[in-house]
């Protein structure tokens, strides 16, 4: 396998890093693992000759991004932005612009693509996600939808694979990109190295997800969690709610879809969680209480929602 990793300068250092390390020692053991495994190429793709990541990591580039499509897999790593305001101005970039266009005249019958975290935003611009699923970085899923409205994403899995399409979360899931890239090509590899490099398994973001931290600028959106997060300990019904901030039921599903891509009732649920865990963590109050305080009269019930978020994430 011929993986081209593409870098501008501004990348994130550590993106660039971690993959170029799980490559390298995958290729490196693989003969330890199975001998019939083919050599993993690993080669730098860039605008320039050489580039500088945000570690002050300077890389000299192996090929322009103009033989991308010599490469088996494409690899997009983080843009070095943190904000969906700096993730647009980097968008508009005369370095991004060129690796999008690249990105758009590859053949997805024989050049696959991953991406993660803000990477992810170049490749969605090339056209070639829509109607498919992805996931990025948690914290700017708002600002992905808004650009990207056809895109199916899902924040909570940490790697999102879509035919010749693979994207990761935030900015260390550039690690499960690339074992899942490995992984592609011998599984037992890919444990392999996750054991030398004591990598533990992360299948889900759902754990890292702090939901106060979802920038969205919908006012009706911003009213229903400022709602629900002052009566979490009582019913919820959904028409009542809607009909609390003075819209229909219809309304708030698909605007709080649009903006959290969650359904109400999920989002609740997600909150209740998150509430559950802080009252479990700061104070002495029993499982039942918890419950009670979080809006389930039975604690069972509770247990069994924390079960299945545990197992997500």
């Amino acid at each position: 396998m011929r993986i081209g990793l593409i870098a501008i300068d501004g990348c994130f250092g550590s993106a660039v890093a971690s993959v170029i390390d799980i490559v390298r020692v995958a290729d490196g053991a693989r003969g330890d693992v199975d001998p019939r495994i083919d050599p993993i190429e690993l080669a730098i793709l860039g605008p320039k000759r050489t580039v500088t990541t945000t570690a002050s990591m300077t890389l000299s580039v192996d090929h322009p991004l103009s033989e991308s499509a010599e490469f088996d897999v494409v690899v997009v790593p983080a843009l070095g932005t943190l904000t969906a305001a700096a993730t647009n101005d980097a968008l508009q970039s005369r370095d991004v612009r060129s690796v999008i266009a690249s990105l758009g005249r590859l053949d997805d019958a024989t050049t696959r693509i991953a991406a993660a975290c803000t990477g992810v935003f170049a490749v969605a611009e090339t056209g070639r996600m829509d109607h498919r699923r992805a996931t990025t970085s948690w914290f700017l899923g708002p600002e992905f939808l808004k650009r990207y409205p056809t895109v199916a994403l899902d924040l909570d899995t940490m790697v999102v694979v879509d035919g010749n399409l693979v994207t990761a979360g935030a900015a260390f899931a550039h690690i499960d990109l690339a074992l899942s890239l490995v992984r592609s090509i011998s599984p037992d590899l890919a444990q392999h190295v996750a054991k030398l490099l004591i990598i533990d398994e992360r299948p889900s973001q759902a754990a890292f997800v702090a939901y106060e931290h979802l920038r969205h600028d919908d006012p009706i959106v911003v009213e229903f969690e400022r709602f629900v997060r002052a009566r979490l300990d009582e019913p919820f019904n959904v028409a009542f709610v809607a009909q609390s901030l003075g819209t229909s039921r219809r309304t708030l599903e698909r605007r709080v879809r649009a903006a959290l891509n969650l359904t109400p009732l999920g989002f609740v649920q997600r909150l209740r969680i998150e509430r559950a865990r802080h009252l479990s963590a700061t104070t002495d109050l029993t499982s039942a209480e918890i419950a009670l305080r979080v809006g389930y009269a039975n604690a069972e019930t509770l247990r069994s929602l924390l079960r299945r978020e545990r197992r997500r994430s």
